[in-house]
């Protein structure tokens, strides 16, 4: 489950970086972006490790 997790992040941000570069997307990549940011601390926070 973690992998899918970072996977999921890391695509959210891929996809948030071609957003600010070519200016598609507009707020729906930023929101997506925050809420893969929200899933980061809190999987920081809670210390689960599934590797």
């Amino acid at each position: 489950m973690g992998r899918i997790i970072w996977f999921i992040i890391s695509v959210l941000f891929v996809f948030w970086l071609l957003g600010l570069v070519f200016k598609i997307g507009g707020g729906l990549i930023h929101i997506l972006l925050v809420i893969a940011g929200i899933i980061f601390i809190f999987q920081l926070i809670t210390g689960k490790r599934s590797l």
